[in-house]
């Protein structure tokens, strides 16, 4: 699989777009922290016509805002199994595995990587999905892997900072 053939992404949240650390508030909840250039990455990836989903276990109300503000249409929040949410995913959007990467730092995320067909993860990540991983971000959860991974697939397409519509949010 190229770079240049991907035309969907799926992103787990705790430890790929958020830090692995997550502060808690008082009443218990968990406060995630995201990337600003991850989240300019995804809404230009979603204007390039990439088709992309978060699949997280996490139950956030915040997370799922902040990506449907960012363009993405496919939000699946309190996944406890990914793999068939994957898969509705790619049906619902007409994909085929061979076009999609799924990108995940730990051992709930391993079926759905093996299944997609580019795996990623961030620098940090579990050994166990590392060890799985087609390929692993130089960038730790939360810190850029969402980014470099779309800036790679951009890239690759002739789509990354190449016209006036790259500027702006």
């Amino acid at each position: 699989m190229e770079w240049r053939d991907i035309r969907g992404i799926a992103f787990d949240v705790d430890g790929v777009l958020s830090p692995c650390t997550i502060p808690m508030s008082e009443d218990g909840e968990p406060c995630r922290l995201l990337n600003v250039k991850d989240g300019y990455a995804i809404q230009l990836a979603v204007k390039k016509g990439l088709r992309l989903a978060i699949i997280s276990g996490g139950r956030s109300r915040a997370v799922a805002i902040r990506y449907r503000n960012l363009g993405v249409q496919d939000v699946y929040m309190g996944a406890t199994f990914k793999l068939p949410l994957f898969e509705q995913w790619l049906d619902d959007a007409g994909l085929d595995a061979s076009e999609a990467v799924f990108v995940g730092d730990d051992i709930p995320d391993i079926h759905v990587m093996e299944a997609a067909g580019l795996s990623a993860a961030p620098a940090d990540a579990a050994w166990q999905v590392k060890e799985i991983a087609d390929y692993v971000s130089p960038w730790e959860g939360g810190h850029g892997v969402a980014r470099d991974i779309i800036e790679k697939i951009l890239t690759a397409q002739g789509l990354w900072m190449y016209d006036e519509h790259a500027f702006g949010w």
